[in-house]
């Protein structure tokens, strides 16, 4: 009699704790949609999710017999089969979903958004909350949205090196954007050999056009050091014979802009024949070039930059006025 009592308590216990944490799940699920993103939320949903998993175990061993019935039951395979398409589905995200998501006030931790239409590009980059970046590329007349070109989107130094990839183009699109490419082989190239010789901490000292880290640049540690940077988009597209080509505007925080136009700066070329080392160039736009003049319309970027809270606090300057003149 008491190791039934106890079975049931034990049961009872299970079943309780079981409702109670999907309750938890549930409104940090609701919280996790309407807010924007917090790791104190996704951590507790997370970490939740994880007991949650372990108690529906202990819930299977407590009720193993009635739920072996259900497997002969041709409703259990009806849900299997609802459950798997729903999940294909929200995991494809089509339109609907999308504009479903798109409601959510929660961006997640990712620093970067790239968004596609027929007239434009948007490409959010947002390091910290305190500097966000926004590329809003125009489409042309050359611009196909059921064939849209190749495009990468980075970050170089003054010295013009490659510090940070903000949109990487697809696998089979890397060979049409060669700069981009050479670029990025160079940087990681770099990095590997200064992680070898001076051991990681070296790969964010923050030397002037030596460090890796683009924080670095985008958010220089004095007002006093600001090391300008630039940033470039190689866009190609693959059945128009004609070489990528390459915009760029420089950013310089020590003389703050809040838009930024984009200008053509050339087509690359690579410079040598030997194969030994690969070195691209970039040379004036000549006249090979007609349709890939017309896939960008213009290209802005605009930062809107704010002081960080204990610097509003020292300087006393309110965070509505806190932006950074044009």
């Amino acid at each position: 009699m008491k190791k039934a009592n106890l079975g049931s308590l034990r049961r009872r216990f299970t079943s309780l704790l079981t409702a109670l944490t999907f309750t938890v799940l549930a409104v940090t699920g609701v919280i996790a949609f309407v807010r924007p993103f917090s790791i104190h939320i996704i951590g507790l949903h997370a970490l939740i999710g994880f007991l949650f998993i372990a108690l529906v175990g202990v819930h299977v061993v407590n009720n193993i017999r009635p739920l072996k019935g259900y497997l002969h039951s041709r409703s259990v395979w009806v849900s299997l089969v609802i459950t798997l398409l729903l999940a294909i589905l929200f995991f494809r995200q089509p339109g609907p979903v999308k504009s479903i998501l798109g409601l959510s006030a929660n961006i997640g931790p990712a620093m970067d958004r790239f968004e596609l239409s027929d007239s434009e590009m948007t490409f959010h980059y947002t390091p910290a909350g305190s500097y966000k970046m926004k590329l809003t590329v125009k489409t042309g007349a050359a611009y196909r949205i059921d064939n849209p070109p190749a495009a990468a989107v980075w970050l170089e130094n003054q010295g013009g090196y490659h510090i940070k990839s903000l949109l990487v183009p697809e696998a089979a699109m890397i060979s049409r954007l060669p700069y981009w490419n050479f670029k990025r082989k160079g940087w990681e190239k770099a990095k590997r050999e200064a992680e070898k010789k001076a051991g990681v901490d070296i790969i964010s000292e923050a030397t002037p056009n030596g460090s890796f880290d683009p924080a670095d640049y985008i958010l220089p540690a004095s007002k006093d050091n600001p090391m300008p940077y630039q940033l470039l988009i190689e866009i190609d597209q693959p059945d128009d014979g004609q070489p990528s080509l390459v915009y760029s505007v420089e950013v310089d925080n020590s003389d703050p802009r809040a838009f930024q136009l984009l200008d053509l700066v050339g087509y690359p070329k690579r410079e040598n024949d030997s194969g030994d080392k690969e070195t691209w160039a970039l040379y004036y736009v000549d006249d090979q070039f007609s349709s890939a003049l017309e896939l960008i319309n213009s290209a802005l970027l605009t930062i809107e930059r704010q002081d960080p809270p204990d610097a509003q606090k020292k300087s006393g300057t309110p965070k509505s006025s806190a932006f950074q003149k044009l």
